[in-house]
Parts: structure tokens; C-alpha cells; sequence
């Protein structure tokens, strides 16, 4: 009884034509029309993956978990319940507008909406066209990458994300905020790909730090680093990161302490895996950059 994937992603911003420019000539995603007020991406065959409405967050408004079936959507009902976690039922106007065929509403213990689902729509009658030049972005099984949840408690916030919702403790690494300052981010998988979501008292005001693609090859992350380079929003450097192998940059989006972490080859979890603790972010690179530009 555990989220199968993460399956898409929902912000809401005040300048949704930037976000349509960086999502599209910026990072390569494909414009998929729009659902009410929202604009619509794709990334692979299914009919969206991320949605940008308009709003004064300026941050991430939900996020969508994925399950295989209608049983698996009762049986995370059930889990919710017996938890004591409060949820609804989405009506048909909300699966419409998410195109899936069961969903259920609900927040996480500091406010992020959560939408439990199964049954998304898949286009393959229409297929994936990059909107610039990258080759694709893995999905599938290990979903739409992952996102950074800042949160005021990391305990609370585990005990939901694993007992609740089935997470699993991939590992840890006790990130360097300054001299005298450590925050101990808890990095969670529910498939194949090392995380999904982390968890991290990051002293910031938004929900999210950055959210992350996996881009095909390492092409892709080059073509795509040069892109953003030129439009002034790269902050940290080419790097590889420490926990899950993945050679990477991070770049700006639209809303201000919102980034994308766009990358390639990480490794995966299996049956093998051990959880360790790490001091360091990066093997190498990943030099900030962010003010110097």
C-alpha cells in the first residue's frame, strides 16, 4: 500500500507566459493546450505532466501520486483513514480537468495539496515533439522525476510521507547551509529512481526548492545548460551528485526560489540497497553561481 510514482506536477504563478517560454524553449517540454486556466506540458506519451495556472503562490500547488488501479486508489483511502488523514473524493469536473479516472484530495501535515489517482490519459496517437532540442526524458515507471519539499519539521514530515504513504528511506546528506549551519535532507523512493521526493527544513519560504527532469542523455543536458546559460538562469554549475550519481545543473524558473534541476544518469534502488549517510552534495561541480551573474 505505497504511491506508485509521482506522476505530475501543478504550480500556480504570476507570469504564466514566462513559465510557457521557459518550460518549452527553455527546458523542451511540449505545450498540450490547456485544462480550465491551466496550461498544459508533456514530456512523454501522457497528456500532461506539468501544469502552469495563474495564481500569487508563485510556488508548487499540488502535486499529483500515482497508483496502478482502482484497488490500489481504495486501498490508499483505507491507509488514509485508518491514519486519521482528512481527504475527498474528486468530482467528475476535477478528474476531467486532471484526466484521470479516480482521484483523491487530500494535504500533506504542512499544507501541500496531494492528489492520489490512477488512470491518466496517454496520447501515444499524438506523439512527444520536443519544443527545443532534447531527445526525450525518462518516466515511465520511475515517473516525472522528483521535487524538494521544504518543511519546518522533517520528523512529521517523514513519519507521513513513509508511514502513510509508503515511502522508503533512500538516504541522507547533511547539507552545508553556511558556516555553523547543517540541514540533514531525507531523500524517499517509492520505485526504481533513487528519490522522488526529499524532505528538508530549508530556511526558504516556498513549498518546494527545486523540482527535477531526467533528461535521455548527456547531450541533452549540455544543449539544455547552454539554453538557459544564455538566458541568465543557470545557478549552480555541472556537477554529480553524491547519493544518486546524477550528472546535473540548476537553473532559475520564472518564480523566484523555484528551480529545475535538469539531468541525466542516476543510478537506481533495488533490492541491494543500503541506507547511508552523506556529508557532500556533490562528488564534483555543482558550483553555485547564483548572484554572480
Amino acid at each position: 500500500m505505497s504511491i506508485e510514482r509521482l506522476g505530475y506536477l501543478g504550480f500556480a504563478v504570476k507570469d504564466v507566459p514566462a513559465w510557457d517560454y521557459f518550460l518549452t524553449q527553455n527546458v523542451g517540454l511540449m505545450a498540450a493546450g490547456a485544462a480550465g486556466d491551466a496550461a498544459l506540458y508533456r514530456a512523454d506519451q501522457r497528456a500532461w505532466r506539468i501544469a502552469v495556472q495563474p495564481g500569487e503562490l508563485d510556488d508548487l500547488a499540488y502535486a499529483g501520486l500515482e497508483v496502478d488501479d482502482a484497488a490500489a486508489l481504495e486501498r490508499m483511502a483505507d491507509k488514509l483513514r485508518q491514519a486519521g488523514v482528512a481527504f475527498t473524493r474528486g468530482d467528475e469536473a476535477l478528474m476531467q480537468q486532471r484526466k484521470v479516472m479516480g482521484l483523491l484530495c487530500l494535504q500533506d501535515p504542512f499544507g501541500l495539496p496531494l492528489e492520489i489517482y490512477y488512470g491518466p490519459a496517454e496520447t501515444f496517437d499524438q506523439p512527444f515533439l520536443p519544443s527545443a532540442p532534447v531527445s526525450g526524458f525518462v518516466t515511465g515507471d520511475q515517473g516525472i522525476g522528483h521535487f524538494v519539499r521544504c518543511v519546518p519539521d522533517t520528523a512529521k514530515a517523514m513519519a507521513f510521507y513513509t508511514e502513510v504513504l509508503g515511502f522508503v528511506l533512500s538516504d541522507i546528506i547533511d547539507i552545508q547551509m553556511g558556516p555553523e549551519m547543517s540541514v540533514p535532507a531525507h531523500f524517499l523512493h517509492c520505485n526504481g529512481r533513487h528519490h522522488t521526493i526529499a524532505l528538508a527544513a530549508f530556511p526558504i519560504p516556498k513549498r518546494i526548492h527545486h523540482f527535477m527532469l531526467q533528461a535521455n542523455t548527456i547531450d541533452d543536458v549540455g544543449y539544455a545548460f547552454d539554453r538557459l546559460d544564455a538566458a541568465g538562469r543557470i545557478t549552480s554549475l555541472l556537477g554529480r551528485h553524491t547519493n544518486d550519481h546524477t550528472i546535473s545543473f540548476y537553473a532559475e524558473t520564472p518564480s523566484p526560489m523555484i528551480e529545475v534541476e535538469f539531468g541525466w544518469g542516476p543510478r537506481t534502488v533495488d533490492s541491494s540497497w543500503t541506507v547511508v549517510r552523506h556529508n557532500r552534495t556533490a562528488m564534483w561541480g555543482h558550483k553555485s553561481v547564483r548572484g554572480q551573474r
